[in-house]
C-alpha cells in the first residue's frame, strides 16, 4: 500500500512528536526517556517486566526488551495509523541506552530520505552538520541499521536516522546514550572474555550433570523393576 506523501509525514511528525521542541528530546523518543529502568519502560509498553532478556549477567546486568505496538485503536476495530512497526529497548544495569525504531515499510513507502528528515526535525531540531563531541566507533546495531540518513543530539545524547539496507529499503531511528552505550559495550567485551574463560569449567559440570542424571535415571528404573520382577 502506498501512502502519499505529505499524509505519511504528518503521520510520522505527529506521532514522533510528544513534547515540545527543546533540548530534552534529545532524550526520549515519544514518552520513552533514556536512563529509565525495565520497570519504567514496562509500564509504558504493557509488557512484564519478565519479557526483558537478559544478554549478560556480569560484570554488568545487559538486557533487552522489544515491543510491537498493536495494529488497532484501543477499544476500536479501527486499524491504527502508527508508524511504528516495533521497538527494541536496551539497557545496561537496568537503566536505558538505547532506543532503536523500526518503521513500518508499508507506512513509508515513497517517501524520501527529506521526508523524514523534515518529519523527525519537527521533535529534534535542525539536524547537526557534523556529529556532536567526540568521534565514537559505531556499534554493531549501528553498523547492522544501514546508511545514516541525518544526526541529531549533543555531547550527550544521540538521534540517528538510517535508510535500512533491504531489497524494499525502509527507515530506522537510534537514540542513544553515548555514555551508557560506550559502558555497555565495555561490559560486552568482558563478559564475553568471562564466557570463554569458563567455557571448559562449565562444560565439565554440564557432563557431570548428564552422568549424574542418567545414574539416577537408571537407580530408579533398576529399583521399579526389582520390585515388579517375577522370574
Amino acid at each position: 500500500m502506498i501512502i502519499s506523501r505529505p499524509f505519511a509525514t504528518c503521520a510520522v511528525g505527529i506521532l514522533l512528536l510528544t513534547h515540545g521542541v527543546d533540548g530534552e528530546t534529545l532524550a526520549q523518543y515519544r514518552n520513552f526517556e533514556l536512563g529509565v529502568n525495565v520497570a519504567g519502560v514496562s509500564a509504558l509498553t504493557g509488557l512484564a517486566t519478565s519479557d526483558a532478556k537478559a544478554l549478560h549477567q556480569r560484570p554488568a546486568l545487559l538486557q533487552e526488551l522489544e515491543w510491537r505496538p498493536s495494529h488497532w485503536l484501543s477499544g476500536t476495530a479501527l486499524s491504527s495509523t502508527d508508524p511504528v512497526q516495533q521497538i527494541g529497548f536496551s539497557f545496561y544495569n537496568d537503566r536505558l541506552f538505547r532506543i532503536v525504531v523500526d518503521y513500518d515499510r508499508d507506512r513509508t513507502e515513497g517517501m524520501t530520505d527529506a521526508d523524514m528528515v523534515e518529519a523527525i526535525s519537527e521533535v529534534y531540531g535542525v539536524p547537526a552538520t557534523r556529529a556532536a563531541g567526540p568521534a565514537r566507533v559505531a556499534s554493531r546495531v549501528e553498523t547492522e541499521s544501514g546508511s545514516p540518513v541525518a544526526r541529531w543530539g549533543d555531547a550527550a545524547h544521540s538521534v540517528v536516522l538510517y535508510r535500512t539496507s533491504s531489497y524494499r529499503g525502509g527507515f530506522r531511528l537510534i537514540v542513544t546514550d553515548p555514555a551508557l552505550d560506550d559502558l555497555a559495550r565495555k561490559a560486552t567485551v568482558q563478559a564475553m572474555r568471562l564466557d570463554d574463560q569458563e567455557a571448559p569449567k562449565r562444560e565439565v559440570a554440564r557432563l557431570k550433570k548428564e552422568q549424574d542424571d542418567g545414574r539416577a535415571a537408571a537407580e530408579k528404573s533398576r529399583l521399579a523393576n526389582k520390585k515388579g520382577f517375577r522370574p
